[in-house]
């Protein structure tokens, strides 16, 4: 007899963290060079768990992946994870076609003039397929899996029930619970095609005319709740854009990725935070196509204002003023001490290649995690050191521009990119 849903996705995130727990332990006092078949199979079996639970497993899965440096992940599982940003468990045709005929209400005939049955991709919340209108417009269609939403709400209250989450990271269960909240409000959101819809907008209105970015157009006449068609842009995936553009063109991709970043967060206080390689696109001349509204993340000026002057400190070499920010932010709460020393410590190492003149970011350099590594371990060690909400999405973001950045390789003056806009983030916190 099968299992109820929410029981067996129970029994499925109960086995996976199994595997990762032992994943983990196998790897303790073994060579990180050293190939270990055991642990690989074991990282393979948990990736192919994930994809198949789809939902915020999933979900939670890829967020790793982005920031697989961050963690001390062996080489096995972070392979395994990123293999879940290639592409998930096809959803059969049937079901795609009933969901869209059924939240727009025609035959699929009737709607499109041709609808592709091969997906452009099965992420863990929606499948994507491409499709042409009767005017000819090329477009993608988004249809959200069925049964999403269970599985979701399932994997949620099973994040928080498990007590391995605490350990693993070595951090009090009530300082991980805000950050499970903000993971569900942000997955909440993504399966609000109504919310993306909006946010495709928002974008639309500040970089629709920009020179650097592509952003596609909503067609709301075929898109409902559970459908989302837009715009099929051009471009080339990162791998095949690489195989094909110039050094220039490579170093002005990297370049709009670090500076539209730097807009979105300290500008306009509104960040595309799901930054994984398969949501953007590449014209051969580096403008870049930004795909995936959904997970949009927005920051009030207090917020964003505290992370700006923790940059600015930085940069300066203010300790009082990086660490003033940081308690604004909402990431330190102590005094003067060990701790904060430690946090000093981290924020100096963050900025300390972007201070003084151009410096290169590519696979060539050294990494910024494996420089940030130990600072980062060492005030992670004080309870007066915590991870505000907002840092998680934020993180999320720097993470994958950045990685994102060293693949494609780029020599400019960060220093001065970033700068252009701490002050008009400072500037709105203080008139907030």
């Amino acid at each position: 007899m099968a299992l109820p849903r929410r029981l067996e996705r129970y029994a499925l995130f109960g086995a996976l963290a199994g595997r990762v727990g032992a994943t983990l332990l196998a790897r303790r006092g073994v060579d990180s060079g050293k190939d270990d078949p055991a642990a690989r199979a074991r990282a393979l079996d948990m990736a192919r768990t994930l994809g198949r639970m789809r939902g915020a497993a999933m979900k939670l899965g890829q967020s790793i992946a982005v920031a697989a440096d961050h963690f001390d992940l062996a080489p096995e599982v972070r392979m395994a994870l990123a293999s879940l940003h290639a592409e998930g468990e096809p959803v059969p045709f049937a079901s795609i076609r009933r969901v869209v005929e059924e939240g727009l209400g025609s035959p699929l005939a009737e709607l499109f003039a041709g609808f592709e049955e091969a997906p452009l991709g099965t992420a863990s919340l929606a499948q994507a397929h491409a499709a042409r209108l009767y005017d000819g417009r090329q477009v993608v269609v988004k249809v959200l899996h069925e049964g999403v939403e269970e599985a979701v709400a399932s994997d949620l209250s099973m994040m928080e029930m498990v007590p391995f989450l605490a350990r693993a990271f070595g951090r009090p269960a009530e300082e991980l619970r805000p950050l499970v909240e903000e993971l569900r409000a942000r997955l909440a959101e993504e399966l609000d095609y109504a919310h993306e819809a909006a946010n495709i907008d928002a974008f639309v209105a500040l970089y629709g005319s920009d020179p650097r970015l592509r952003v596609p157009r909503v067609v709301r006449a075929l898109s409902s709740a559970r459908v989302l068609t837009m715009d099929r842009l051009p471009g080339r995936p990162v791998d095949l854009f690489m195989a094909v553009a110039s050094r220039e063109a490579r170093s002005r991709a990297a370049r709009t990725l670090a500076e539209v970043f730097f807009e979105q967060t300290f500008q306009h206080r509104m960040l595309h935070a799901d930054p994984h390689p398969g949501n953007y696109l590449f014209d051969v001349d580096g403008r870049v196509g930004l795909l995936d509204y959904g997970c949009v993340k927005r920051f009030s000026a207090a917020s964003i204002g505290g992370y700006a002057r923790i940059i600015r400190g930085a940069l300066a070499g203010d300790r009082e003023e990086a660490l003033a920010g940081a308690r604004a932010f909402g990431a330190w709460q102590g005094v003067e001490g060990a701790a904060a020393d430690a946090v000093w410590e981290f924020c100096e190492s963050a900025v300390a290649p972007w201070k003084d003149g151009e410096y290169e970011v590519s696979e060539s350099t050294p990494s910024m995690v494996s420089r940030l590594r130990a600072p980062a371990e060492a005030m992670s060690r004080y309870r007066e050191v915590v991870a505000p909400p907002d840092v998680l999405m934020l993180h999320r973001a720097v993470a994958g521009v950045y990685a994102l950045g060293r693949r494609l390789g780029a020599t400019a003056a960060w220093r001065g990119i970033a700068e252009r806009h701490l002050d008009t983030a400072i500037a709105a916190a203080l008139a907030a």
